[in-house]
């Protein structure tokens, strides 16, 4: 028997999440492992009007391409691909993987090729959001594997993912509002500020966020969500970080990171695990070395780091760094087919905003 969850999860996706109207047109990109909410989410989709197109991927064909692909079909982008991504309302990503190592063995390289050849497809997107004409979210569908990266058994996890998305809650809805209203009033404040200092144990950087606009983050881009973020100025970046927590790139954990910016880009790197994948990812093209993100994790909710970034970047008491693809509806100009979260531990920092105290030991202050 379903758990009623998955029923009650479809509905926000696409009434609340995705907003979708009669006549608009989905692109559902999930696999077979998540059948259940695959036909659950379908079903409302269809009910709500929408033109569904199943995209499946394959368990396992990712690493058959990276490992056989030639460097002409590293760098073919589908006209199928390019259409959808021109031409489609709406975008659900449910991920659900069946090995999340299984690219544990391909080279960089190869993967940061393929990524640069769909950078155009990269920017489309996100212009496309922030102009209204695409809404896009990414969920998860829990697996074993997924559950034995986070540490806990599927049941375990199962849980930890439905209460993260607040789906024990009667009305999530209702909750994902009044989240969003909270971090209306973060955004507000930050706006109009330009010189930020982030400060403490694992940070130290200035960046500026003049002209710059936060956007908020309730259950619309991503489910679960918890996050205010940003586009800092491109060349505004400078300093050092740590990033406590692994960063993951295609099932590749990178560990122990740390990122020397100098006038918005990074001119030096270390990682103790994966330090060449980290370098390969970073020369993708030349916008991979910029800053494309500021996050500060709003969740209180998700109270333990699960190597799935979709849930780690919400943890509150962290910010996250991307390096690579700004946000255009934030004002961000850089364009990379990178865009690639990485998580920082903010228990022992504060941020300045203006010289202001915004955010101490991992809470913001302002009244």
């Amino acid at each position: 028997m379903a758990d009623a969850r998955l029923e009650k999860l479809a509905k926000v996706l696409v009434n609340y999440s995705l907003e979708l109207k009669p006549g608009q047109k989905l692109w559902l990109r999930t696999s077979p492992l998540a059948e259940e909410l695959n036909l659950v989410v379908y079903e409302e989709a269809l009910k709500a009007g929408a033109h569904v197109f199943v995209d499946q991927l394959i368990p396992g064909a990712n690493e058959i391409f990276f490992k056989y692909a030639s460097d002409e079909q590293l760098d073919y982008i589908s006209p199928v691909h390019r259409m959808v991504v021109e031409t489609y309302e709406a975008n659900l990503y449910i991920e659900a993987k069946h090995n999340s190592r299984s690219l544990a063995g391909i080279e960089g390289s190869r993967i940061a090729r393929a990524r640069k050849a769909s950078a155009g497809l990269l920017t489309t997107l996100l212009q496309r959001s922030a102009d209204g004409s695409h809404r896009w979210c990414i969920t998860v569908y829990p697996t074993h594997s997924m559950a034995q990266d986070a540490d806990m058994s599927l049941a375990d996890y199962r849980e930890f993912v439905y209460a993260a998305g607040m789906l024990n809650e009667e009305d999530p809805v209702a909750f994902w509002k009044e989240e969003g209203r909270k971090q209306t009033e973060l955004a507000a404040w930050l706006q109009g500020h330009d010189k930020v200092q982030l400060k403490g144990s694992n940070v130290d950087v200035t960046l500026s966020i003049r002209d710059r606009r936060f956007e908020i983050s309730d259950g619309r881009y991503n489910f679960p969500d918890g996050e205010i973020f940003t586009s800092p100025r491109e060349d505004s970046v400078n300093g050092w970080i740590r990033f406590k927590y692994p960063a993951i790139y295609d099932g590749q954990e990178v560990t122990d990171i740390e990122l020397w910016f100098e006038n918005g880009r990074v001119v030096k790197e270390k990682a103790e695990k994966n330090q060449d994948l980290l370098t390969s990812l970073l020369n993708t093209d030349a916008g991979a070395r910029t800053l494309g993100e500021w996050g500060i994790g709003t969740n209180y909710g998700i109270q333990r780091f699960s190597r799935n970034i979709l849930f780690d970047e919400k943890i509150g008491g962290t910010i996250h760094f991307a390096v690579g693809a700004g946000f255009p509806e934030c004002g961000g100009k850089n364009e990379s087919g990178l865009h690639w979260d990485m998580l920082c531990d903010m228990a022992e920092s504060e941020i300045r905003v203006d010289g202001e105290l915004f955010y101490r030991n991992g809470k913001t202050v302002i009244p």
